[in-house]
């Protein structure tokens, strides 16, 4: 019984940790100023954020590469307009970073 049940404890702590950061990089995405320019669908000013989830998938260093254009901006990734700066915490910027990585 100790052999299943501990594993499946530690798989639903697991669960429960994806689905709480999942919520948190959502209520943060709704709290910034992210909205102005992402949807997460469909392309606004800038690109859907399933969208670049998608160009990033499988790639190894995709939260820190999202975590430096959310903090610092980018030019030329997703077309001639210029994403800004943002104003968000190294703590924030991996939230939203890892969030968007998990939506598909």
């Amino acid at each position: 019984m100790k052999r299943i049940l501990v594993p499946l404890l530690a798989l639903s702590a697991a669960l429960t940790l994806q689905s709480a950061q999942a919520v948190d990089g959502e209520a943060l995405f709704k709290s910034k100023t992210c909205v102005a320019c992402h949807m997460v669908d469909a392309k606004m000013v800038g690109p859907g954020y399933k969208e670049v989830a998608a160009k990033y998938a499988g790639q190894a260093d995709a939260s820190a590469t999202l975590v430096k254009s959310i903090k610092e901006g980018s030019t030329g990734k997703w077309g001639p307009i210029a994403m800004p700066a943002n104003q968000v915490t190294d703590e924030e910027a991996k939230t939203l970073a890892d969030w968007i990585l998990t939506l598909k």
